[in-house]
């Protein structure tokens, strides 16, 4: 029996000739909260994922036939650790995690086992939770490696990984030639010379003088706890603010002036797609007159509403997405879901460079060497207030199909920067990547600015869980600049990419 068991082994549902290698069986493993999106989040409140994980798996098998895969679906921790309890009944050799919800948690269980773990990315769809959950387990599981693409080629080749472990490869040696695929195709920057773009820098003295005179209002909340930090180091004054005072000064907007800006939005944009569009932008219209009145009232310059919480929670009739975007257009900061880091970012240069941020959920696509800014915020006017503007169209906030948001079409060509100021850690971290695209795909956010990475684009998957998921990206080479600015303020430059 010893001998005829050394001689075979099973592959596949069938019995392997000696010499064969037997194929690893791997489960792939679909994390979300529901095959039916249940909520509002990525991709959008009612997506289907049932053709995407039929497509993914067809695929799979076609592409990779040297691995077995046994679908399965998870939508939590607990079902994460029953896929676990099974995996040796079905001879698991390793696990795909395929990221299809941002914020599901299927991931950390199933690297915890400490099997081999591929974690891959549904773009546009769980690519927050991937960007944020595998950069710290990537500090503390050697066990894992991901992969970040549009192309489920590049899913199937990483897969291939695999059958090392049937050749004698450890976990180390799986990881290692996973990493390796993710690089290998992963494209050279294209080496074309970006748009020119010259820009007008002030004086860092000038601008830490102007930044010590801010004001920033932070409506209903705030997303980090970092307001005696931005006052001591930064110098900005952080004022906060109730919904109540909000609702109220929207409650008191005029409606004449309010119906006249939402027949200006709606006349400026390309297209617009809403079910009530003159109600719907008149409401957008009362928030930015709300937004107006309490930046007149507080002498400040820059606000952030708690947007997601407001609207889901009764306090805000509409999303104030619009009013953002007309404040960025005029040398204002309109900031979303009261993210102080990303406000304080945009403050800091708008009294540098003169230009506006646009606050993204970033995407990473590897087959294209891209970085991906997503929201539903974008200013139309990203080289600031006298510079040209580009198109727009006005839909519902992505997420849950209600209100107003934008889909800013912005100039591809030009080289941006992205940036995230941080106070507590005393860090400014900084990217540079080239503007070639504008992506229209209905999942995630409305805008959705495509750029190649300048430098390591490996370096890129690092940060996520020490600054979150939001970055702020501005238009120009503003390296030196910033970097001067962190010399100034005694902060740490952190190159992510």
């Amino acid at each position: 029996m010893c001998a005829g068991a050394a001689a075979t082994a099973v592959l596949g549902g069938r019995l392997a000739a000696a010499g064969e290698t037997p194929r690893p069986r791997v489960r792939l493993v679909f994390a979300c909260f529901a095959l039916q999106q249940d909520r509002p989040t990525w991709p959008h409140i009612g997506y289907d994922f049932t053709g995407d994980i039929d497509r993914v798996t067809k695929a799979m098998r076609q592409l990779c036939p040297e691995v077995e895969f046994l679908p399965a679906v998870a939508h939590g921790p607990d079902d994460a650790a029953k896929l676990l309890a099974a995996g040796e009944a079905d001879r698991i050799d390793g696990y795909i995690v395929h990221q299809m919800n941002n914020w599901v948690r299927v991931m950390q269980t199933i690297a915890a086992s400490g099997k081999p773990t591929l974690i891959a990315d549904f773009p546009f769809s769980g690519s927050g939770g991937f960007l944020v959950f595998t950069a710290g387990l990537r500090r503390t599981h050697k066990n894992i490696s991901i992969v970040s693409s549009t192309k489920v080629e590049d899913l199937a080749e990483s897969a291939k990984c695999f059958q090392v472990l049937k050749t004698g490869g450890s976990v180390a040696d799986f990881v290692a030639a996973c990493d390796r695929v993710r690089r290998e195709r992963t494209p050279a920057l294209n080496a074309a010379p970006c748009k020119d773009d010259p820009l007008q820098v002030a004086d860092v003295g000038q601008c830490l003088k102007a930044m010590k005179q801010a004001k920033l209002l932070t409506v209903g909340g705030k997303m980090q706890n970092v307001i005696k930090e931005i006052r001591e180091l930064l110098g900005i004054e952080v004022i906060e603010i109730d919904f109540k005072e909000f609702a109220a000064a929207a409650a008191d907007a005029d409606p004449d002036k309010a119906r006249s800006i939402a027949e200006r939005w709606k006349k400026a944009a390309c297209k617009v797609t809403l079910d009530d569009a003159d109600a719907t932008l008149e409401q957008s219209a009362r928030l930015y007159l709300a937004q107006q009145a309490l930046l007149a009232k507080h002498g400040a310059e820059a606000i952030t509403i708690n947007c997601l919480g407001g609207f889901y929670g009764g306090h805000l009739k509409g999303y104030p997405c619009l009013g953002f975007v007309e404040l960025l257009d005029n040398g204002l900061v309109g900031a979303c879901e009261a993210d102080l880091l990303s406000s304080v970012t945009m403050i800091a240069m708008k009294h540098l460079v003169g230009r506006p941020g646009y606050i993204s959920d970033p995407v990473m696509d590897t087959s294209k060497r891209q970085i991906i800014y997503a929201h539903c915020v974008a200013t139309t006017k990203p080289f600031g207030p006298a510079g040209p503007a580009n198109p727009f169209e006005i839909l519902t906030h992505a997420e849950d199909r209600k209100g107003a948001a934008v889909r800013s079409f912005l100039p591809s060509g030009f080289m941006t920067t992205t940036l995230e100021i941080h106070p507590a850690r005393r860090e400014i971290l900084c990217h540079r990547a080239k503007a070639v695209d504008n992506v229209v795909i209905d999942r995630a956010c409305r805008t959705k600015l495509a750029a190649e990475v300048v430098g390591d684009i490996e370096k890129l998957f690092t940060y996520w869980d020490l600054y979150g998921w939001h970055r702020v990206t501005f238009y120009g080479d503003l390296r030196e600049p910033v970097q001067e600015l962190a010399r100034a303020l005694r902060f740490r430059f952190v190159e992510e990419a």
